[in-house]
């Protein structure tokens, strides 16, 4: 692969940009869907793939969508099918779409509408497919309650089957599905992260009076979760004793708003925070089977950091909500400017490679198969 430090760049998309995901379920390449987020043009979402030679990231197809992309997944199952939420002046709204056939043309005008996500009273933030493989649920989170769906695309039908409220936790953000366990899910909200029961849709263990900008399991280790906070950057959980962290990095020279574990060396992290940088860390931890929780936890390493990506030219936008606290500001500031907020994603097809979106548009993908070296040479920790 070629490229600076900021790697491949992929300049197609015309209009602001802050959702890009990993299509997992297309097993023949490495592949992105990002999408933007134009107040007054009409929207697109951009299929992006890495060419063979990886020297290019090129444009698969790029299909209209009529409003501004506030969050965007693809189907874990089935690369041609993705959610995203959305804003409109009717307010926010929730979708499953699929990519037609596109027979050889690149740019594809029409999305199918698989069928909405309707009912949300509050403002809707995320949607959640659980990550391994055909699963037949589907989650969308408000900021008032999360909503359980029997979902099958292939009769393009959706219905909620539960529904749980957060009472009074302040404003749900959005959460990561245990990919360990299927009834279960992490849910982050202003001050706390809670887990859910999905079964009985009731909330238990938390992380209480912190400032959680995002959560991602561990997708190797089962009950190892990372979470992004504004003041302790990036820690390390397990999730049967939460009283105190297993590890602490120190996150981003501002806050640290996303964080993201590598699909397949799983002691490797990448962060991104509003100092318009992409981190990555060498994070191993030993879970503890012992019993309570211990005080001499967390434990930090030395020299964590293996490399920082730095060569951005506008800020970098992830799928946090954490965009609210912007709009009372937006009269006051140049929101580019204010939020240096980094999205990014690993390669499921390529587990050495990742991509980030900017603001402005512009989509970078980076090797990091020096440091998967090192990480195929540490020691394996159970």
């Amino acid at each position: 692969m070629q490229g600076g430090s900021s790697g491949i760049v992929y300049g197609g998309l015309k209009y602001q940009a802050r959702c890009i995901a990993d299509v997992r379920a297309d097993a023949g390449s490495t592949t992105f869907l990002a999408g933007t987020l134009s107040l007054k043009e009409e929207n697109e979402v951009h299929l992006i793939r890495l060419s063979p030679a990886e020297s290019e990231l090129v444009c698969d197809g790029l299909f209209y969508h009529p409003n501004e992309i506030w969050d965007l997944k693809s189907c874990p199952f089935d690369h041609r099918v993705f959610s995203t939420v959305y804003t409109s002046g009717e307010g926010y709204g929730a979708a499953v779409w699929k990519i037609p056939e596109q027979h050889g043309q690149s740019n594809s005008p029409q999305l199918e509408q698989l069928f909405e996500l309707a009912g949300h009273t509050g403002k809707l933030r995320r949607v959640l497919w659980w990550p391994l493989g055909k699963h037949d649920k589907l989650i969308s989170i408000d900021d008032r309650n999360i909503f359980l769906w029997n979902i099958d695309t292939s009769n393009k039908s959706a219905k909620v089957i539960s529904q749980g409220s957060a009472d009074m936790l302040p404003n749900l953000r959005g959460g990561a599905w245990d990919p360990h366990n299927h009834n279960s899910i992490a849910a982050i909200s202003d001050s706390s992260l809670h887990l859910w029961d999905l079964r009985s849709m009731d909330k238990s263990t938390a992380i209480e009076h912190a400032h959680i900008r995002d959560v991602d399991y561990n997708p190797k280790k089962q009950n190892i979760i990372a979470t992004a906070e504004d003041e302790f950057g990036i820690r390390l959980w397990d999730i049967r004793m939460l009283k105190h962290p297993l590890k602490d990095l120190p996150g981003h020279s501002h806050w640290t708003w996303t964080v993201r574990h590598n699909p397949e060396y799983d002691e490797l992290l990448l962060s991104a925070g509003t100092d318009s940088t992409v981190n990555l860390w060498l994070a191993q931890v030993i879970s503890n089977d012992s019993g309570p929780d211990s005080p001499s936890s967390p434990k930090r390493q030395e020299e964590p950091l293996l490399n920082s990506y730095t060569d951005y030219e506008d800020s970098i936008y992830g799928t946090l909500e954490s965009l609210g606290i912007f709009y009372m500001l937006q009269f006051q500031y140049d929101i580019r400017e204010l939020t240096k907020i980094v999205g990014i994603a690993w390669s499921s097809h390529d587990p050495s490679l990742f991509a980030s979106l900017s603001y402005d548009g512009r989509v970078s993908a980076c090797t990091t198969c020096c440091f998967m070296e090192l990480c195929l040479m540490l020691p394996k920790h159970l």
